[in-house]
């Protein structure tokens, strides 16, 4: 089996800002990202079929055992049993959504097509991220956690409340006087990871691999943390990548951080509109505000973009890649990639200055910034000119 991820166009261009940097089944939710779901599943590396100029990064290979999985579709087991049975030169699709493909060899037609009859999880909107991210959570929990045992809790000062089994600690989980409610859902910590003193934590929770929650911090739940961030004020229903921070006070819910972005001290996002209307955030897609459903819809924020201390943004607001918010008022609730500015106005972000920053930031987790990550970050700055209208004014 050659397990290969691919992006759908159409769900691609709807998943921005978040993939502009990475391929669709590397967006996290629950506790692990897609591409990890996939391979814990099927106990096999996957590589990715995505936009030319992400290849270098994510590679593409191809055998003639291809498995090919649409990178958008969270595994259970009933959906990875059917397609590790799907026959050869087999399309699985549902709702005209193709699922998976078993060494394709002819164009799809109803003759070697399978309609799959069982509920299934497709990421295509960017708030699937975070209202799907408790259910990805229970099932992370049971898939990571089956037959292995928890690392104690040591700490005498730390509360617990819910079932024992609700909760993980992988080694080296640092807990100092804080309190863990697992009683409507798991809490998974990761390893290396840190909750500090007077932290309160309602599951379903995760936290990655040397991630912090800062002291006095409030999880409402339904959130995950990624590795290497850090996370402090109140939080409810986050998805954060990792490698990024919102370290100090300030609400947060549902909300999407992709990796490298930093929050400023007090920074708040809305996540209900005042009169209780049904949200509209920017699409991608469509070019501007896409209705919806849903009640409930904060931040969307790309990678590598920041927001000054204090900052405000409205309801369902999507920051785009490398993009630098500050300044009082409300900024606009679509920020395009490298804007510099605010309410009062922005500008474009020198390039070369935003390559700067982005090793800056990368060289305090002793990551670096390589030419490779260069020039994805150069692809997106030419290639978004057209959404900076300001420089057409």
């Amino acid at each position: 089996m050659n397990l290969i991820l691919f992006d759908d166009p159409s769900i691609r261009t709807a998943l921005l800002p978040f993939t502009f940097t990475r391929p669709i089944a590397c967006i996290r939710t629950g506790i692990l990202t897609i591409q990890e779901k996939w391979e814990r599943r099927l106990n096999t590396r996957a590589s990715f079929r995505t936009d030319a100029y992400l290849q270098q990064k994510f590679p593409f290979h191809t055998t003639a055992q291809d498995l090919l999985i649409n990178g958008a579709v969270c595994p259970d087991q009933t959906l990875v049993d059917t397609i590790k049975a799907l026959p050869p030169h087999y399309f699985l699709v549902k709702d005209n959504v193709l699922l998976a493909a078993n060494q394709p060899a002819d164009a799809i037609t109803q003759q070697n097509t399978i309609e799959y009859t069982h509920p299934v999880t497709v990421i295509d909107r960017t708030w699937k991220i975070f209202s799907s991210n408790a259910a990805q959570i229970k099932l992370d929990f049971a898939l990571i956690t089956a037959g292995r045992t928890s690392a104690p809790i040591t700490d005498p000062h730390t509360i617990v409340y819910g079932p024992k089994e609700n909760i993980f600690l992988e080694e080296g989980v640092s807990l100092r006087a804080c309190l863990l409610n697992a009683e409507n859902g798991p809490i998974y910590l990761g390893r290396d990871s840190a909750i500090q003193e007077g932290a309160m934590v309602r599951g379903s929770f995760a936290l990655g691999e040397g991630a912090h929650i800062n002291m006095g911090a409030k999880i409402r739940g339904d959130s995950s943390i990624g590795p290497y961030s850090k996370m402090g004020g109140e939080v409810s229903n986050v998805v954060v990548f990792g490698y990024s921070n919102k370290a100090h006070d300030g609400f947060l819910g549902n909300a999407v951080l992709g990796e490298w972005c930093n929050l400023g001290a007090g920074t708040s996002a809305s996540n209900m509109k005042n009169n209780y209307d049904k949200v509209r955030p920017w699409s991608h897609a469509l070019g501007g505000p896409e209705q919806t459903d849903l009640m409930f819809c904060g931040l969307m924020m790309g990678d590598h973009s920041k927001a000054g201390i204090n900052t405000m943004f409205n309801t369902a607001t999507v920051v785009d890649v490398c993009a630098n918010v500050f300044g009082g008022g409300f900024p606009p609730t679509h920020i395009p990639s490298f804007a510099w500015g605010g309410a009062e106005g922005m500008v474009t972000h020198d390039l070369s200055k935003a390559l700067e920053t982005a090793n800056r930031v990368l060289g305090r987790r002793n990551v670096t910034l390589g030419d490779v990550d260069k020039a994805i970050l150069r692809h997106i700055f030419e290639t978004t000119a057209q959404s900076r209208a300001w420089e057409k004014m």
